[in-house]
């Protein structure tokens, strides 16, 4: 989603700007723009697609001053063209915006009516016309700001410059993060600690409602009800370095590579292999006693979480409901006294998932989440937080971020049947023992990548494409198809194996290569006498089973996976749908960092 940067400096800020939105160019965005103040006078650049055009629009007319905002903007209301593009700025005021303004329309009806004139479709536009309006009135700018955020109704993260105000600039939050970075003689707003990265470590997380004003020596933080508070900071461990691709082509790529790492790591976090016992964060309340768990997340983290109802129920016995965060809430869901409803989310600041946290905690259950960032709007809110540990992922397309959630809800399956009395000591040992094995399999599963390229460019013009897995599988086929929408453009859909007969059989012929994921398990035979039923039709065949004597006579292609247990196959599989999908997008062209109209973190709902 969008990204916002201010920086109130004491060198020239339009460097500093960019390097800051590099850094938030993960996020997803189609425009970008920066606006400084220089001699009290504020001047901005825009321009839509990527930052190259805005490197070029400011190599063309360049922007002096040390104060200064940026922006790369994710199009919500209104086109991604120059006019709609972020700063929007009068003469005397520059806004950046991250969110919705849900009654703008009122807002602008209100202001046209008094002749304000408007440039573009945006919501953004009448923040600054608003702040621009009690200004002319009379106000200060602080008083300005703070009115204006009584009239604002929506979520939003802002930063705000006002013309002859060089040393200050405002910020604030209602549902989209916005963080402070604290410098010395020099202070710094950002969505998040990447976007500060390059220029502090030293950083102070907004609450919901909280508002600020700052300058070069001073930050001063207020509620919602305009009384100063005083937030705790916090050193941030993400490093400026941790942006580079390294000798990769993509950070998809590298970020599929770190995964035997990262899954180690968080492995690590969590298994205790000498004792052969599953260590969890502190808990604020009983496992054993919890009825029925919930599971909410959107997009690659729903198929994380419709593996764990696999897990949760077979192993730990306890019924599982799954469900996709934007349509939580609307269903009206019945909770069980003590339940536990778990939120999946990579940032942490999901709106649709956060507003599912807010609504479970009203209900009086307890709330956990699995996040990527401990720092986050869910992470704050929780009353047990689980790190997924796996570092910065830059890539939009989620790959480690996905396979470091598996393995803690996998590490936390097990805690919950050893808390519930479905399984003893020794099957908890074994449990440990095999996830131990999961970075080394992945290892291996890495080393065919030439293997999975090659089949790629094998499918790589195919207008549609099956995914078919079953039992634990089929979200991962669920997964690959979605992985393989997002880089490639291609139309996928994943499918339990056994659904293919009731329908989706029918778009079967040459020209659909289907993807069939077959561990050796249960479930292995009857998965390929499914794909038997697709060749029969002259559908392609391309198999992923670590099964040494499934016939694969008339397939377009097997890959061979290592042996893993059942706890650990799902892991092990989202690797070659990974691989599948981002090799077919390189086959294709399309930008597999970036994709079309797809952000990184969704904080508008």
């Amino acid at each position: 989603m969008c990204g916002i940067i201010g920086i109130l400096g004491n060198s020239p800020a339009v460097p500093r700007l960019m390097e800051s939105l590099r850094r938030l160019e993960y996020r997803g965005y189609d425009s970008a723009g920066v606006a400084t103040l220089d001699d009290g006078i504020l001047d901005r650049r825009r321009a839509p697609g990527k930052l190259s055009a805005l490197d070029a629009a400011l190599a063309s007319e360049p922007l002096a001053g040390n104060s200064g905002i940026g922006h790369t903007r994710w199009a919500t209301h209104g086109q991604p063209t120059v006019t709609n593009a972020h700063p929007h700025m009068t003469d005397t005021v520059a806004v950046v915006h991250n969110g919705i303004i849900e009654n703008f329309k009122s807002l602008k009806a209100e202001l046209t009516a008094k002749a304000v004139s408007f440039e573009g479709e945006t919501d953004t536009e009448v923040v600054t016309r608003l702040i621009t309006q009690y200004l002319a009135e009379g106000l200060s700018p602080r008083d300005a700001f703070q009115t204006t955020l009584g009239r604002l109704q929506g979520a939003f993260a802002l930063c705000v410059l006002i013309s002859g105000n060089d040393d200050l600039m405002f910020g604030a939050r209602e549902g989209s993060p916005l963080v402070v970075g604290l410098g010395t003689g020099e202070n710094y707003l950002g969505s998040d600690a990447m976007a500060l990265a390059s220029l502090s470590n030293r950083l102070i997380y907004l609450e919901e409602g909280d508002w600020v004003e700052v300058t070069r020596n001073e930050v001063k933080t207020f509620d919602r009800n305009n009384n100063p508070v005083k937030r705790a900071g916090t050193i941030s461990q993400v490093a400026a370095t941790m942006i580079d691709k390294g000798n990769h082509r993509h950070f998809m790529q590298k970020e599929i590579f770190e995964q035997p790492t990262v899954v180690a790591q968080v492995l690590g976090r969590y298994l205790d292999p000498n004792a052969g016992t599953i260590n969890l964060p502190d808990m604020p309340f009983d496992l054993a006693t919890v009825p029925k768990i919930t599971l909410v997340a959107c997009g690659t983290s729903f198929y994380a979480a419709q593996v764990a109802r696999y897990w949760i129920e077979k192993i730990a016995r306890v019924p599982v409901e799954v469900d996709i965060a934007s349509e939580f809430r609307y269903r009206d869901p019945v909770y069980q006294d003590g339940g536990l409803a778990i939120f999946i989310s990579q940032s942490g600041e999901t709106m649709d998932t956060l507003a599912a946290l807010r609504h479970a905690k009203d209900a009086g259950q307890h709330i956990a989440v699995i996040v990527n960032v401990t720092g986050s709007s869910m992470a704050r809110e929780a009353d047990l937080v689980m790190p997924i540990h796996a570092g910065p992922e830059i890539g939009v397309a989620s790959t480690k971020a996905f396979t470091c959630q598996l393995a803690v809800l996998a590490a936390f399956s097990v805690a919950l049947a050893k808390a519930k009395g479905q399984i003893d000591d020794d099957a908890v040992t074994a449990y440990v023992s095999e996830l131990e094995r999961t970075p080394k399999l992945m290892a291996q599963i890495l080393a065919g990548d030439e293997e999975i390229a090659a089949i790629a460019a094998k499918i790589s013009n195919a207008r549609d494409i099956l995914f078919v897995g079953r039992g634990i599988h089929f979200p991962i086929a669920m997964e690959g198809a979605l992985k393989l929408k997002e880089i490639s453009y291609i139309h996928a859909e994943g499918y339990a194996a056994g659904e293919l007969k009731h329908g989706p059989i029918a778009l079967i012929d040459e020209n659909v290569p289907v993807i069939g994921i077959a561990p050796n398990d249960a479930l292995a035979e009857k998965t390929v006498s499914n794909l038997q039923e697709i060749m029969a039709r002259k559908g392609k065949v391309v198999l992923f089973s670590d099964d040494a004597a499934a016939n694969h006579e008339g397939m377009l292609a097997h890959f061979t996976m290592p042996s893993g247990g059942d706890l650990i196959t799902p892991i092990l599989y989202a690797l070659p749908v990974q691989l599948l999908s981002y090799h077919a997008a390189v086959e294709k062209g399309t930008d597999v960092d970036m994709p079309r109209n797809l952000a990184k973190s969704v904080t508008v709902e």
